[in-house]
């Protein structure tokens, strides 16, 4: 099996990269992140993936699409928003992956505990049926700290939000109400 791995950033990546490793798996990655923002933090958390994917000898290919003006005209609640992020990018992965040849596709997105697990799971199942692709399925978060912390000990940039302008916005109120 020749896996595609969606990467949503580097820290995230280091377990489910254990687990795919530890089952065999063929695999590379996608960096493909258009919600990210600002530019810098999209910059900042590509140049982590490409650290990593050297440190763990992978291949990577990044898409350097970015589009602040959907997120920032975007009126929906909080939920749609996340759905309209998560089926931006897992449409985008799996018809990648179908068109380069792989077998199957998952996403570092199914790490987190802050993520909302089961719509990107559906999101990901749809995707797959429409592209003709599977869909590898892991719930990796139970090795999230693990993860978070061998990111960290590898110095990786372990990043306070999930990247959209929103939650870019909701981080730094919190810093400021912290200070």
């Amino acid at each position: 099996m020749k896996l595609l791995l969606h990467m949503c950033c580097a820290p995230c990546s280091v377990y489910p990269i254990s687990v795919i490793r530890d089952e065999n798996i063929d695999f590379e990655g996608l960096f493909y992140n258009p919600n990210i923002h600002p530019m810098e933090e999209f910059n900042r958390r590509k140049e982590n993936v490409d650290i990593l994917s050297r440190t763990l000898n992978f291949s990577v290919a990044y898409s350097d699409d970015f589009m602040q003006q959907d997120w920032e005209a975007f009126k929906g609640s909080d939920e749609e928003r996340c759905f309209f992020c998560y089926s931006i990018r897992l449409h985008k992965v799996a018809s990648y992956a179908a068109e380069n040849g792989f077998d199957s596709f998952t996403t570092t997105l199914l790490v987190s505990p802050y993520q909302k697990h089961d719509i990107i799971k559906e999101i990901s199942e749809e995707a797959a049926q429409k592209y003709g692709i599977d869909f590898y399925y892991r719930d990796f978060r139970p090795g999230f700290r693990q993860g978070q912390q061998q990111a960290k000990e590898m110095g990786l940039y372990r990043q306070k939000f999930c990247g959209c302008i929103v939650s870019y916005e909701e981080a730094k109120s919190r810093n400021r109400k912290n200070k």
